[in-house]
């Protein structure tokens, strides 16, 4: 059964990733304006195409730095080392760059403020060996770790695309990950950014710095009558400015389509 699961997944992951691309002028319009080199993707999962700007950076991959926190978050409830979003996680006592982050906090905390020491803790709990195991279930990325459990998200070797993020988190968004529908619904549900009539909008940000120039991420997904719209924005980080342009920038671009 474990088998057929996986070959399912595999074939759900092939299929969107064949799936066709159309550039807007819109997004290119955004980007241009905010004087911002990036990419932003959306994949419309009835239609099953993809809409963007930049498809040659959109299939780059870059370090996923916070936005890892969401396979993370799975990974973690799926070899019980948590048992759910809500158990308390240490930060380890040491001094941090904020001090928001100098709190013992679960996952349901930690995601919303991006935790470094939690999520931290959290992989050391998983260990390097279930890490690549589980990176590999889920195709996520370059799936690669290297030797350290708690950085690789943050400096490297792990990289993904914007074109794969949309990809693995339409199928989160449908409940069509190799996890259970109950660890699939927690991680949903920490990551609803905001919801109105018509639709909900969840997702997660990240910050590479150690390259130059910096990645900034935005990715998620948005539920309007009935359809999902996975999202990712990806651009380069001069200067913070530059970083705070990603929710406006990747809210801006939903809007350009009609998502939001």
């Amino acid at each position: 059964m474990k088998q057929l699961y996986a070959l399912v997944f595999l074939l759900l992951v092939n299929y969107s990733s064949a799936s066709e691309w159309r550039d807007s002028e819109k997004i290119e319009s955004l980007f241009q304006d905010a004087e911002i080199n990036g990419t932003f993707v959306v994949y419309d999962v009835r239609a099953d195409q993809l809409i963007g700007h930049n498809r040659a950076r959109a299939e780059t991959r870059y370090i996923p730095a916070s936005t890892f926190k969401v396979p993370h978050s799975l990974i973690g409830l799926s070899v019980g080392a948590v048992k759910d979003v809500d158990e308390i996680l240490p930060f380890g006592g040491k001094p941090q760059p904020f001090t928001s982050w100098e709190q013992d906090m679960g996952l349901r905390a930690a995601i919303k403020i991006s935790n470094v020491p939690i999520y931290q803790e959290l992989a050391r709990r998983i260990t390097l060996s279930r890490m690549k195991n589980e990176l590999g279930k889920i195709q996520y990325g370059n799936g690669k770790t290297g030797d350290l459990v708690d950085n690789f998200w943050l400096v490297g070797p792990l990289e993904i695309s914007a074109r794969e993020q949309v990809n693995f988190l339409a199928l989160l968004a449908q409940g069509k990950l190799p996890f259970s529908d109950e660890i699939q619904q927690q991680v949903r549900d920490i990551l609803l950014l905001e919801r109105q009539d018509d639709w909900a909008l969840y997702g997660k940000t990240g910050w590479a710095s150690v390259t130059e120039p910096g990645i900034g991420w935005w990715v998620g997904w948005v539920i309007k009558q009935d359809n999902i719209y996975s999202f990712a924005l990806n651009l380069g980080v001069v200067t913070d400015d530059d970083a705070a342009k990603r929710i406006e920038l990747g809210k801006q671009s939903l809007k350009a389509l009609g998502v939001l």
